[in-house]
């Protein structure tokens, strides 16, 4: 499959009379990081657990590489490391000597192992803990360790079932910066319910809602999938709000502060240019006016049908 590490077709699966996912279609490309994005629930995880190998699909084909996973499990799992939700890790063990059983574990030559190790350690930035036991490891610093031992065998395929879930700020920039590292030369799926996960990390996106895929595209198109409905303005001699009220196109006005108002309109955004002709002739003297692009949570409402999803 040119340009691509892995094809999903037509996947589906049901647990007894339920479906957790139906018809989800996507491919990930051989570099760079795909952002599936769903709610919780939405069949995130049961859509990277068939592609892992974890579940058989009911329906449907996962290829990776061009191996049908189903059909050759061995052979497609040589090339895929896996990171669940809960990092599988031996907590009375050094980093060292887990990353050694790892190394065993994905079958990788006696006289590979030390190297193999030591690279996953040098991009998982930690080499200096190699002595150390995991449970005495920091959130982050376990999470870097469960990522190396996705790494050891050089797979390339990455699938990460939310890395960043229960971290601190710091740690959760720490590990976007390790995830998008380790994609530079290799493809990465990153699943997630988070949107600015996806904004942070993400070059393409594919959005599943009740089983099924409601968008998928670049993260750009995500962004700008709902075009802007409102304006910031700044005035030093702003008119009333019932002035502004009768601009033909504005829904509503919120003043901000004194002089900041955020104006939303129901026509384009040529409605700018009729603010600035009105501030000309009543002498409301504009300094400031920008288009707001929506947000990420307006965009994932809308396509969700959640009008009331909170950013988790």
């Amino acid at each position: 499959m040119e340009n691509s590490i892995a094809k999903i077709q037509n996947l589906s699966h049901r647990y007894s009379k339920d479906w957790a996912i139906k018809d989800i279609n996507f491919e990930i490309k051989n570099r760079g990081i795909l952002g599936l994005l769903g709610s919780n629930g939405a069949g995130k995880s049961t859509t990277m657990n068939i592609l892992c190998g974890v579940i058989n699909q009911t329906e449907g084909t996962a290829l990776i590489d061009g191996i049908d996973i189903r059909e050759n499990p061995v052979e497609a799992k040589k090339l895929i490391g896996f990171l669940p939700q809960k990092a599988p890790l031996h907590f009375e063990l050094t980093v060292d000597e887990y990353l050694i059983h790892c190394a065993h574990m994905r079958s990788i030559p006696s006289k590979n192992i030390k190297e193999a190790v030591e690279i996953a350690k040098n991009k998982c930035g930690i080499t200096h803990f190699s002595k150390r036991v995991l449970k005495n490891l920091s959130g982050g610093y376990q999470q870097r360790v469960g990522i190396a031992q996705a790494i050891i065998h050089n797979p390339k395929l990455v699938v990460l079932d939310e890395p960043t879930n229960g971290l601190d700020p710091n740690q959760i920039t720490e590990v976007r910066g390790l995830i998008k590292n380790i994609a530079e030369d290799r493809a990465v799926i990153l699943s997630t319910h988070i949107l600015s996960e996806v904004q942070a990390t993400c070059d393409t996106i594919v959005m599943i809602e009740h089983g099924e895929t409601v968008f998928q595209d670049s993260m750009d198109a995500f962004n700008n999938y709902i075009k802007p409905d409102t304006v910031l303005v700044t005035m030093e001699n702003p008119p009333s709000v019932e002035a502004l009220m009768k601009i033909e196109g504005i829904t509503d006005v919120q003043f901000l502060t004194a002089n900041s108002i955020r104006l939303t309109f129901s026509v384009g955004p040529e409605i700018t240019k009729t603010i600035i002709k009105l501030s000309l002739e009543n002498g409301w003297e504009l300094s400031e006016i920008q288009l707001e692009k929506s947000s990420l949570d307006a965009i994932f409402a809308q396509l969700s049908k959640k009008q009331n999803y909170v950013n988790g």
